[in-house]
């Protein structure tokens, strides 16, 4: 049975967006995220029809690996991790057209034998392709990639047309203000504005998806989202797991530059900018950098606006395991925050005086990412006998992972002869609803840089935006070393400290 037939939601979806003749090159084509993410991606574009009919797939990486032996890695990716099963017609179109390019990133005569390669596909096909360089490799080699793109040609192919080349460039967009005004730079030296796709992966999941159609196709919602009616926002990305064999990384990043800066800001923006003017990927992108600019500096100085720290030794899962500071690869006496709290004040008509609490670690109690927005209590006059009446504030929740849909919470009746009331939750669930072989996020992002629609891409004045409200924050901490880093235990909420932050309002965190 099709699934538009079990479920009528989906009918009358489009199958094609039209995406031209295309070469998608992989930078770091060994790694982890192409095999996990990009090619099961590329596969399900393909079984859905998406993919034009000239795509060709070419990976690139110092290492010398013949094409056969690509592909057959590029196919085992496939049946480890895409949401559908191999099938192997399907992949043979993929396949067929998969080829492998060896060379270093600081390497000019590598991305020589590169633009070679792909103007002999165009000979092949007897036309100009657009060239999408997806770099997923580490931060440390974005800028080698970038230069030689540009010495190349390669980053200046076909411009003026429908095939112009493109480059996608994953997280994270620099350590702070000046790397990333760096970052910018170097690929503005190389690229127009419209042809940098930055990707945030967070964009390209259906719930947050979603948020734009829940703020602005439904009128219920617009003229109640504001000051006068939301009492406070808490954006959460909570992970169960440690760092586990990420310490390298994570011992240079922390919680600050691996989440919030990026995820829970793209959240934030979302959630509080204003209509755009139409559904284009300018418009909405001027939006969601008006909102952070009005974002209010941090407080740094105690008690301020943030709160860090790192998990102890606890139980998550029924099992025991090691505080952050037992974790092999972590520094002993590390500085790094595992987990950060942050309380953010908008300085614009629509939101003066609604806090947004933002919150974002490792070994917490569950996974899960979700947008909560409290909405005003009523006035406690009818219903103020606390004995008989269990009133809850009404709270729309976006859960975007790991069970994608949202929730109300309103308060109702409880069945019987005397009125009674307690909270009561009415849900929407994407598996119930639409079934539950959702796309997954790379998905939707790498068709949108085939076709050129920048929607859910991160404009460089947006990573800039961010940087220069976080950077001082990173500033302070590193001048205080160890001193007011918390600690709470593996498989908690995270520390008490957090609370302090929401307590001089009278909040409190919720325990999605």
């Amino acid at each position: 049975m099709a699934d538009s037939d079990r479920h009528p939601f989906l009918q009358g979806f489009s199958k094609h967006r039209g995406a031209p003749a295309t070469v998608v090159v992989i930078f770091g084509a060994s790694g982890d995220l192409t095999a996990r993410k990009l090619i099961p991606a590329i596969y399900n574009l393909s079984y859905d029809n998406l993919l034009p009919a000239d795509f060709h797939l070419v990976g690139y990486g110092r290492k010398p690996i013949p094409d056969e032996e690509f592909r057959t890695m590029a196919s085992g990716a496939v049946k480890e991790f895409s949401r559908r099963e191999l099938d192997a017609e399907i992949w043979g179109r993929v396949a067929a057209n998969t080829t492998y390019v060896s060379g270093g990133y600081d390497e000019r005569a590598g991305f020589d034998r590169l633009a070679a390669h792909i103007g002999e596909i165009e000979k092949g096909i007897g036309g100009e392709v657009q060239s999408l360089f997806y770099i997923s490799t580490p931060p440390s080699v974005f800028g080698p990639i970038i230069e030689n793109l540009g010495l190349s040609g390669l980053g200046g192919r076909n411009l003026g047309n429908a095939n112009h080349s493109k480059v996608v460039v994953e997280k994270p967009f620099g350590r702070d203000l000046n790397s990333a005004r760096l970052l910018n730079s170097a690929l503005r030296s190389v690229f127009s504005e419209e042809q940098v796709y930055r990707i945030d992966h967070y964009l390209g999941k259906e719930t947050v998806q979603d948020l734009l159609v829940q703020r602005f196709a439904n009128s219920i919602f617009e003229p109640l989202w504001n000051r006068n009616y939301i009492e406070s926002v808490q954006i959460t990305v909570a992970e169960d797991q440690g760092v586990g064999t990420r310490a390298g990384y994570y011992e240079q990043s922390g919680c600050l530059r691996d989440m919030i800066q990026n995820h829970t800001m793209q959240l934030l923006a979302l959630t509080a900018m204003e209509a755009p003017g139409s559904f284009e990927a300018e418009a909405v992108r001027d939006e969601k950098v008006k909102v952070l600019k009005a974002i209010q500096p941090i407080a740094l100085a105690e008690p301020g606006d943030v709160c860090r720290a790192q998990y102890v030794a606890g139980m998550t899962g029924g099992k025991s395991v090691p505080g952050y500071l037992d974790e092999e690869g972590v520094a002993p006496g590390s500085g790094t925050e595992t987990y950060a709290a942050i309380r953010l004040s908008i300085n614009n008509w629509r939101w003066h005086g609604v806090p947004f609490y933002l919150r974002s670690g490792k070994r917490l109690a569950r996974r899960v990412s979700e947008i909560a927005v409290q909405f005003k209590a009523p006035p406690g006059t009818i219903f103020g006998q606390k004995e008989r009446f269990d009133l809850a504030a009404n709270t729309l929740s976006f859960q975007i992972q790991p069970d994608e849909g949202l929730s109300m919470i309103l308060n109702a009746k409880i069945p019987g002869l005397e009125t009674r009331t307690q909270p009561v939750k009415m849900s929407f669930r994407y598996a119930t609803a639409f079934g539950s072989n959702t796309p997954e996020a790379y998905e939707r992002l790498v068709l949108d840089a085939m076709i050129g629609d920048g929607t859910l891409f991160i404009r460089g004045d947006e990573t800039e935006t961010s940087w220069k409200l976080y950077t001082p924050v990173l500033d302070f901490w590193r001048s205080q070393g160890r001193k007011g880093m918390e600690g709470y235990p593996a498989g908690s909420w995270g520390p008490n400290e957090a609370g302090g932050l929401l307590a001089p309002r009278g909040h409190a965190w919720r325990q999605p």
